[in-house]
């Protein structure tokens, strides 16, 4: 499943969202124009490596990705959640937010995988303490979803549904991963997701959202 857009309105454009995805994207550009070495060095640079932490690279590894796939799947689900929150909280409380949400699951992925000199990438952490956050914020929304079974088509499906359906993918996946080895190990920082989701469920609340009316089928809610 793939999240495309929200059914809320929203009343300010989304500019930081906007701005993180493009800023993610030319990074990955940046990223394609140099060769393999050059590549890996970048990454082993500015990505978060638990055993040999330094502090900025809890941040710049957000902006950092692996591939095509990775970095589309993120910034779908970046745009379909992060326009209604960003509206909801602010531009610049929203971009707080998404960092310290971002830095949250970089610590919790360090703290389960101390002394791993393997780099993490990815806005994922950032983009998961968004969804926690949209779950506590609009959960009652409807997303359209481009769903593949057997076809593809796109259905509106209620936010919560999404959303626990996939923070308990993570929680079994994380879980699983703790007796990985290099054969079963798939890449995934699962618990940098688990970490961000719980910390974006907390932020909102700390942080606040702005007081209004949000239009619904069949009424209105907070």
């Amino acid at each position: 499943m793939f999240p495309l857009r929200d059914d809320r309105p929203t009343y300010t454009p989304p500019t930081v969202t906007v701005l993180l995805i493009a800023a993610c994207v030319l990074v990955f550009l940046f990223e394609l124009t140099l060769d393999d070495y050059s590549r890996n060095f970048f990454i082993s640079v500015f990505g978060t490596v638990p055993g040999r932490l330094h502090p900025t690279t809890l941040v710049t590894s957000m902006f950092l990705h692996a591939s095509w796939s990775h970095i589309i799947g993120n910034m779908l689900f970046l745009w379909a959640f992060g326009k209604s929150l960003e509206d909801a909280m602010g531009h610049g409380k929203f971009l707080l937010f998404y960092l310290a949400s971002g830095i949250a699951a970089g610590l919790v992925h360090v703290l389960f995988n101390q002394g791993s000199v393997i780099p993490a990438v990815g806005a994922s952490g950032a983009i998961a303490g968004v969804m926690g956050a949209y779950l506590i914020t609009f959960p009652r929304a409807y997303i359209k979803t481009l769903v593949f079974f057997f076809f593809v088509t796109v259905v509106e499906i209620r936010a919560e549904f999404i959303l626990i359906y996939w923070f308990i993918t993570q929680l079994f996946s994380g879980y699983g991963s703790i007796a990985h080895s290099h054969v079963t190990d798939s890449g995934v920082a699962w618990f940098a997701h688990i970490g961000g989701f719980l910390a974006g469920m907390g932020l909102v609340k700390v942080l606040g959202t702005r007081s209004r009316y949000i239009p619904r089928r069949g009424g209105y809610y907070w």
